[in-house]
């Protein structure tokens, strides 16, 4: 057996130190928050689960709740099947890979608040190429007035921002699958829908389980590009959970339930996140043993 070198702990010491004050200590402050209601700087009284019982009670908070779910699953059901098929349309070699794979990354170079202020310049119906090419085309869009519209807008503009991370994945998996199973694939003659399903999606499953954890908990915190393109209207069509935590915070200065909240909205994204990550490994499973039989 061999002996514990502990000199490997002072390696990890750093990153230690460095979680524990960019997440303990603040998770640690915001539990203290959650149980008191802050009177003044110097006046606190504890008030146990009083908050969290508050929060889960707002109506206003299910809403936001259920239009972030919408948008989230909305976010994956587009930009995943987009992004693989993005990744396969890609050249695999020569300087043709290095070029596609410079423009597809540029969106992701851009800042997030630089994103909604261009989409809401492209989307207005004056000056917008947008909004003036389905104004021309006599389509009535208008994302500053219509629920729907805004909804579809902030949608958008999250897959033209994200969809190339997904596209970037998914091209690193594809061009770690050997060549030895192109040629088996060929030598069989498999057509290229069998290849896609039986080798590349299989192989790439691993990277789309990546893609759909970081696309799903990025989509369920979004806050600074509809906040810079709607503002969260019209109405409260695009206020999902962030900018509801946010208002809450910085516009009614109310620290404890926002606080309470803040708890919560950890827990919704650790549990769906849990969900999601089970679901993708036991389809994973399940569809590994079908090609076993497929096979035996």
């Amino acid at each position: 057996m061999k002996p514990v070198n502990h000199k490997a702990w002072l390696l990890v010491l750093p990153v230690v130190v460095c979680v524990a004050f960019s997440a303990i200590l603040p998770l640690m402050t915001i539990v203290n928050y959650s149980v008191q209601d802050i009177i003044a700087p110097d006046r606190r009284v504890f008030v146990g689960t009083e908050w969290f019982a508050s929060v889960l009670q707002d109506p206003e908070l299910h809403k936001a709740l259920w239009r972030q779910i919408g948008f989230s699953l909305a976010v994956l059901a587009v930009e995943i099947p987009l992004g693989i098929l993005l990744a396969l349309c890609m050249p695999a070699r020569g300087w043709q890979a290095s070029a596609v794979l410079v423009i597809v990354a540029l969106s992701l170079l851009i800042p997030w608040n630089v994103v909604g202020t261009i989409w809401q310049v492209f989307g207005r119906t004056d000056i917008g190429l947008l909004g003036a090419t389905l104004s021309w085309l006599g389509v009535d869009y208008n994302y500053t007035g219509d629920d729907v519209d805004a909804w579809i807008t902030v949608l958008v503009m999250d897959v033209w921002h994200w969809t190339p991370l997904v596209a970037l994945l998914c091209y690193a998996g594809l061009r770690a699958i050997p060549p030895a199973y192109y040629q088996a694939a060929r030598i069989d003659g498999a057509s290229r829908m069998a290849v896609f399903r039986y080798i590349e999606l299989p192989k790439m499953r691993g990277v789309l389980m990546i893609a759909v954890l970081l696309r799903f908990m990025d989509s369920f915190m979004i806050y600074t590009e509809p906040f810079v393109l709607t503002g969260g209207g019209p109405g409260n069509a695009t206020t999902f959970l962030s900018q509801y935590l946010t208002q809450k915070a910085v516009g009614q200065f109310d620290l404890g339930p926002a606080a309470a909240f803040s708890i919560v909205y950890f827990l919704i994204i650790l549990l769906l996140c849990f969900v999601l990550y089970n679901w993708i490994q036991r389809a994973g499973t399940s569809g590994a043993l079908d090609e076993e039989s497929d096979h035996a």
